[in-house]
């Protein structure tokens, strides 16, 4: 029996750059496309194809200047050292923020809420991340919670790899009630 695709005609951007944490990326990215969203590989524009920490290439669907917020309903922003070099590129960040302003859902694992900072859009809000970036969102005001997920209206952050059956069932959960 064929599987139910909860979010057939949603749209989903996944942020790649050099070496991002192959499971952050392909597990949200095969895992939407499973459901049915069409899903677009955003990357900087310097290359057509990315490297994870493991090796694993991603294909660059476009580049972040060939996109705008009006193309998606959620951005996904996979960690590892990727958002380090992600949040050095303006139009990255500034996708982020205007994604997080509109109250679509911007959804960060691991090392990927620095791009939550760098966009300036944790302020007030409750958060997770890797432990190494607590202090750095915390400077950028947000609430720290140490668990799996947490969502805060439109955010959605998770803190590693582990974290994955409960980051991507967050985001399914947002996106499917946008359904309605």
């Amino acid at each position: 029996m064929p599987l139910e695709k909860r979010l057939q005609g949603k749209r989903v951007a996944i942020f790649a750059e050099d070496l991002y944490e192959d499971l952050e990326l392909w597990y949200p990215l095969l895992r939407l496309q499973e459901e049915g969203a069409e899903v677009m590989v955003v990357g900087p524009g310097h290359a057509t194809e990315h490297r994870g920490k493991y090796g694993y290439p991603v294909t660059v669907d476009k580049a972040i200047s060939e996109v705008d917020v009006e193309q998606f309903d959620a951005l996904v922003v996979p960690g590892g050292y990727a958002p380090d070099r992600m949040r050095r590129h303006a139009g990255m960040v500034a996708l982020v923020r205007e994604m997080a302003r509109r109250g679509k859902i911007v959804a960060a694992i691991c090392h990927g809420p620095w791009m939550l900072a760098s966009a300036e859009v944790v302020a007030g809000k409750t958060v997770t991340c890797f432990f190494a970036i607590k202090d750095d969102l915390v400077h950028a005001g947000a609430t720290y919670r140490d668990a799996e997920v947490v969502v805060d209206g439109n955010l959605i952050t998770s803190r590693q790899p582990a974290d994955l059956p409960a980051f991507l069932g967050a985001i399914i959960a947002g996106l499917g009630e946008e359904v309605r």
